[in-house]
């Protein structure tokens, strides 16, 4: 029973622990969009069939749910009308329908150019779509889900996995244990200590969001990544802005994208500006971690981006008022894991359920979970819990129109690792070849392998100030970030000596540059013993997990109820 070393809670002292113990009979690991679904379309199904004596339980290591929900957003609301046919009836928030929308090419010189209409390019044309707070949207579907008797837990932060094996010598997997509350730094209890639980359930539903810390693991462990390109990932960062009466009358209900500076050919990514309701504007900026740079910092990119005349213009006058840092899945259909196992699925971000083409997910991850959902209703009639009865959900995904989405799009993301242009002209071929491209089934490749030596570094950090131009510190402020200092860190370095006697000299320690919150900082002067590391700080985007060139630093789950606050997020 239990997790190999790599998975057990970190930094405890504390041998002999009686925990509770909590048998369910599903069990789903994350309140994001997917699981929520997945969570409303079981209980549906369950009652559909006269099975109305089974306990549906989601955990979320959020204080309340969708505090940790960070999205742009425009979503697509195919999934969502798929879950509820009269969505908008039923008061699923939305910010408005999309009006315009356009592509906006940014130059170095401040000058840009605009493409609208027939000129936008297909991927970000948004006509049918909503704009949304996905955080409003979860808690909405949160309610919903509870009106049907599913049990949602926030504050409940899930450690390790539990696995048993059965006679034949194969392994299940046959719930989680919660993390710890009340150990102090140094590995001991606290006055108040509360053990964790270890809920049992024949079913576990894992969807933690992108580089989920549990799924990790599992993925690695299980082989669920075999014949499988490597994930690669996306880190986006968002502020919502208040501006003047008139810029948001201007800009409610539009979209616009932008490509170019400050990133321009070098590098995979871009931006949104979406108009909101009530005068505000939700803006991000989106990079692929793949980027070469030692020193890349997507929120000194974001920054440039805000700098730009064009987007400066649309600010001018308005302020901060919320900050958030996520990383996106954006390696396609061939970059996604098996998704079921001896008693356990995984869905949504967790399972690579975004199109890379439009970066959009939530309707992809509405879906993976109902999809899900079926597979696990027929498993709990069948009384089955293998992974030959859950293959189910595989099946039933390949038979779908997300399937039929996300391979349309399979080499979308990988067409750019040959550089912007070659990307470019590959998209082409993919819109009509059906996704194939110049090449029949592109490789990927792990983030963290694509770092070039310091020497080659050509990134220069923006001037910061205390109205747009906010630094990282000042961001995360705005983020809502609270943890309780006094317990073991979440963000581990695993060996301090490769930080100081190697990725000094190869790599310039790009953790002070690539963590969106200054989790990570660095002495100026004097001899490094290692970073210090701000764990506080961390909005839990995962991006040191990703991209650290030697993966020397593991994301693991803080006590529950800590982390940003992405409200209206």
């Amino acid at each position: 029973m239990g997790g190999p070393p790599s998975m057990k809670q970190h930094s405890l002292n504390l041998p002999n622990i009686e925990r509770e113990e909590l048998p369910v009979d599903v069990l789903l690991i994350g309140a994001g969009a997917a699981n929520i679904a997945c969570a409303i379309h079981l209980a549906r199904l369950l009652k559909a069939r006269g099975i109305e004596d089974k306990t549906i339980l989601v955990l979320e290591k959020s204080e309340e749910i969708g505090n940790h929900t960070l999205s742009g957003a425009v979503m697509n609301p195919r999934g969502m009308a798929e879950l509820f046919p009269d969505w908008r009836e039923r008061g699923c928030p939305i910010e408005g329908d999309v009006g315009r929308d356009a592509m906006w090419w940014l130059k170095k010189n401040g000058k840009h150019s605009q493409f609208e209409g027939a000129l936008c390019p297909p991927q970000l044309k948004n006509h049918g779509n909503v704009i949304v707070a996905l955080n409003k949207v979860v808690g909405w579907m949160k309610s919903q889900a509870e009106e049907l008797g599913v049990q949602v837990y926030p504050g409940f932060a899930a450690a390790e996995i539990l696995f048993e094996t059965d006679a034949q010598g194969v392994e299940k997997v046959v719930g989680v244990q919660t993390r710890d509350a009340g150990i102090d730094k140094h590995g001991a209890a606290k006055a108040g200590f509360q053990p964790g639980m270890n809920v049992r359930a024949p079913i576990t539903v894992f969807g933690e969001g992108p580089r989920g810390h549990l799924a990790k693991h599992l993925i690695k462990r299980h082989k669920l990544d075999a014949g499988k390109n490597p994930q690669t990932y996306g880190t986006g960062i968002k502020e919502i802005w208040e501006v003047p009466a008139a810029t948001g009358a201007e800009w409610k209900n539009r979209v616009v994208h932008t490509g170019g500076y400050p990133l321009g050919f070098d590098g995979y990514g871009g931006s949104w500006i979406y108009g909101l309701a009530d005068n505000q504007l939700s803006i991000g900026y989106v990079v692929g971690l793949d980027h070469h740079d030692a020193k890349l910092d997507p929120h000194a990119l974001f920054v440039k981006w805000k700098q730009h005349p064009a987007i400066a213009r649309v600010l001018e006058g308005g302020k901060v008022v919320r900050y958030g840092a996520k990383t996106v899945p954006e390696g396609g259909y061939f970059a996604m894991p098996r998704l079921y196992g001896n008693g356990y699925v995984l869905v949504g971000d967790t399972a690579g359920f975004l199109n890379s083409s439009t970066l959009k997910g939530i309707h992809l991850s509405i879906k993976s979970g109902m999809l899900a959902a079926e597979a696990i209703a027929d498993a709990i009639v069948a009384g089955q819990t293998s992974a030959a009865q859950l293959k189910r959900y595989e099946e039933l995904f390949e038979a779908s129109w997300a399937r039929d989405e996300l391979y349309g799009v399979r080499n979308w993301r990988q067409a750019f690792d040959q550089g912007f242009l070659a990307g470019m002209i590959d998209s082409a071929f993919q819109m009509i070849t059906g996704g194939r491209g110049l090449v029949k089934r592109r490789s990927g490749h792990a983030d963290h392998t694509t770092t070039r030596r310091i020497g080659e570094s050509r990134f220069e950090k923006p001037k910061f100030d205390d109205k747009g131009s906010l630094d990282k510190l000042t961001d995360v402020f705005h983020s809502g970030t609270i943890h309780e200092e006094d317990q073991p860190a979440h963000l581990l370095v695993l060996d301090t000596t490769i930080c100081v006697d190697r990725c000094t000299k190869e790599f310039g320690n790009p953790c002070q540059h690539f963590c969106p919150a200054a989790v990570y900082e660095w002495p100026s002067e004097g001899e490094p013993k290692g970073p210090t590391v701000n764990f506080s700080n961390c909005v839990h985007c995962k991006t040191c997990d990703i991209a650290d060139p030697y993966e020397n630093i593991e994301w693991v789950v803080p006590e529950g109820g800590g982390g940003p606050k992405y409200h209206g997020m």
